[in-house]
């Protein structure tokens, strides 16, 4: 198996513990395949491969983040973009249209990171089976289409517009999993359980239950589901959005796993790692080891983490890793 990382720089394929950079990009917060055919989501659009990442080449979406591509299981796929907007292929990503419905909902809905100066949203995760879609904002909250992104409603996990990533339940697409941060449309929620965390829909999204209760750190970002038995669902935190390695006493993140749909957690984190000086941006699931995650770091490192714990150094030497891919 290959392994890709997507970092702040370009695309960098690991094999055997050494790292080659293959694309040249700002901000690659999306790698995935999809039918034989890899994507590459970036800060200067989107690019693809077809011989499982060694060579790239621009598919549209100039001027755009890129966020999240997926694909509804009929043969169209979706992207989703920062400014908050959502776009739909026909042509396994050759062409792209936009669906302008999220992006009139952004803007009707002022929705956006406050920050100083602010910045506006996006849409950084997508859950489609079929005509269905949901599509987290950060911040604005999920946004729900029951009819190919022709019309759509908004829900709030918790009340928390602070949208990170979103999953469904591999044997049950009604049952839904979402991370989530502190950030509200006019500030930033106090920090206490309940504000933040991972939160489950067993109702496709039209109520959500707490499923971060007793974590700590609360602040949930990247996320993974195993599609094999048990399904684990991998969750990685830390204190705030900016917790870094920069910090005096480190990112404080960790790692956990649950396999009862978020009832109970247990740390995937060794001895080195907890908490982890590092923060953990990219993550996902490991195809060759049940159980297994692919995790990489704001310090450049690529880990293979065991399910019960074991974590092996996979690759090094890289711009801080944001998503990553298990190639071939």
């Amino acid at each position: 198996m290959d392994i890709c990382a997507g970092t702040s720089k370009g695309v960098f394929a690991l094999d055997n513990g050494t790292t080659t950079q293959v694309l040249e990009s700002r901000g690659v917060r999306e790698l995935v395949g999809i039918r034989g055919r890899c994507f590459a989501g970036t800060g200067d659009g989107l690019f693809v491969s077809d011989d499982c990442g060694r060579s790239w080449r621009a598919s549209g979406l100039e001027g755009r983040e890129v966020w999240q591509v997926r694909d509804d299981g009929e043969g169209a796929l979706y992207a989703g973009t920062a400014p908050t907007a959502l776009y739909c292929s026909e042509d396994h990503g050759d062409t792209w249209t936009e669906l302008a419905g999220l992006a009139e909902l952004a803007d009707a809905g002022g929705w956006g990171i406050p920050l100083d100066p602010p910045i506006k949203g996006r849409t950084r995760a997508l859950v489609v089976c079929g005509p269905h879609i949901w599509a987290g904002v950060e911040v604005g909250g999920i946004a729900v289409s029951g009819d190919w992104g022709e019309s759509w409603s908004v829900v709030l996990p918790g009340g928390n517009p602070d949208l990170h990533m979103l999953f469904a339940h591999p044997e049950d697409p009604d049952t839904l999993y979402a991370s989530t941060g502190y950030g509200r449309l006019d500030g930033v929620a106090e920090m206490v359980e309940g504000n933040a965390g991972v939160f489950r829909s067993e109702d496709a999204g039209g109520s959500w239950t707490y499923a971060w209760k007793g974590i700590t750190p609360r602040y949930s970002r990247p996320m993974c589901i195993d599609h094999r038995a048990p399904y684990g669902l991998t969750v990685a935190s830390a204190p705030t959005a900016f917790s870094s390695y920069r910090e005096k006493n480190g990112a404080q993140a960790m790692l956990f796993r649950s396999e009862d749909g978020g009832e109970s957690w247990r740390s995937l984190c060794d001895a080195d790692h907890s908490p982890s000086a590092a923060n953990f941006h990219g993550l996902t699931v490991d195809p060759e080891v049940p159980g297994g995650v692919l995790v990489g770091t704001d310090t450049g490192e690529v880990w293979r983490v065991g399910d019960g714990a074991e974590w092996e150094l996979c690759g090094k030497g890289m711009p801080a890793v944001l998503s990553l891919a298990a190639m071939g």
